[in-house]
């Protein structure tokens, strides 16, 4: 994700949206972001982990804390403020972004109303 890009990717703003309710691990999170795209982003393993160290090296997301459960590590990730600050701008963008259309075409005359 390049600095001062105008929008973050789908997967990316579904990585973030994940951790609004708190930490999860990653199990927890490609559960979260598919339930939460409804069905749109699926995230396979591979892909998230190397997600997930690009937005902790860009300050949007730290680890909260490890675990070992079944003798296999397991890593909690939360928001950052600049994660939350991002998601949440983002999520206004998107819905400024599309409102320009839904008043068009809700508007008395138009082909869609």
């Amino acid at each position: 994700m390049a600095k001062g890009s105008p929008a973050v990717s789908e997967p990316t703003y579904f990585i973030l949206a994940s951790l609004l309710d708190g930490p999860l691990h990653g199990h927890g999170i490609i559960k979260q972001t598919l339930e939460l795209s409804e069905n749109r982003v699926r995230l396979p393993v591979g892909t998230l982990y190397g997600a997930l160290d690009r937005l902790a090296a860009g300050g949007l997301i730290s680890v909260d804390r490890e675990e070992v459960v079944d003798g296999r590590p397991r890593r909690y990730f939360q928001l950052t403020d600049q994660g939350r600050h991002l998601v949440s701008a983002e999520a206004l963008r998107m819905q400024q972004a599309a409102s320009v259309v839904t008043s068009r075409i809700l508007r008395p005359g138009s082909a869609f109303s």
